[in-house]
């Protein structure tokens, strides 16, 4: 993958979650299709990859919302290469990767979640995660309240684990909910079944010296709950 351009990365966002915690709303219009300024959630991750010359982007969605993203594919990027893949029941951060799989077709690729903004500089990540040579990067944003959050421990560049609300952080990095993962990664992939990679797949990493953390994200703001969605609402309007 050394020396190659962006092009050669795809993307997947995953966009398949209820969003309970934003309950009634979330119940007629999926999470990453709620507005912030003028352009849903989904939109600012998808002109993220876009910008940096990702062209390639799979959305995993909920069965029950696929006509919902179908509308929004055909009326934000109907000339886009962007495909939807459906969920038939809900399979989690890891295991709806099985659904994508084949279109991956080998590629490294870019993994987030798709209720969150993200700013960063894509092509300083790749580079970063070539230079590794590890098989995952996370992207690790800064925050000033990481008692709320799963805090990384670092040596050097490298993540040992993840400290869940810790009382006293480590440090107050974070992860953005953003990665970029080797193909080989599948090697350690349960198959079609429920399966979160934050559990399944990051601390095996770790352990084996195979994941590392990018600390140059710009900006990133959660949207999983009214406090914080109302918080984006302000800080996030174009």
């Amino acid at each position: 993958m050394k020396g190659k351009g962006m092009g050669a990365y795809k993307a997947v966002i995953l966009a398949g979650g209820k969003g309970t915690r934003l309950y009634p709303i979330t119940k007629q219009i999926p999470k990453p299709l709620l507005p912030i300024g003028k352009r849903p959630i989904l939109n600012h991750l998808v002109d993220l990859f876009l910008s940096h010359g990702v062209a390639d982007i799979a959305v995993l969605v909920n069965k029950e919302f696929h006509d919902d993203f179908i509308w929004w594919l055909k009326r934000h990027y109907p000339s886009a290469n962007i495909q939807l893949f459906a969920e038939e029941e809900h399979l989690g951060t890891f295991g709806g990767l099985a659904l994508v799989k084949e279109w991956l077709a080998g590629s490294h690729f870019f993994l987030t979640n798709g209720d969150e903004l993200k700013e960063l500089n894509l092509k300083e990540m790749a580079r970063f995660h070539e230079g590794r040579g590890g098989l995952g990067t996370i992207a690790l944003a800064q925050v000033p309240n990481p008692k709320e959050y799963g805090v990384a421990v670092l040596e050097g560049d490298m993540i040992e684990q993840f400290l869940e609300k810790p009382e006293n952080p480590p440090t107050n990095f974070i992860s953005s909910g953003l990665y970029l993962l080797s193909p080989e990664i599948f090697s350690y992939h349960p198959g079609l079944v429920f399966s979160m990679i934050e559990k399944e797949l990051f601390p095996t990493l770790a352990k084996e010296k195979k994941l590392s953390g990018f600390k140059e994200v710009a900006r990133w703001t959660d949207c999983g709950t009214w406090e914080r969605y109302e918080k984006a609402l302000e800080e996030w309007k174009l």
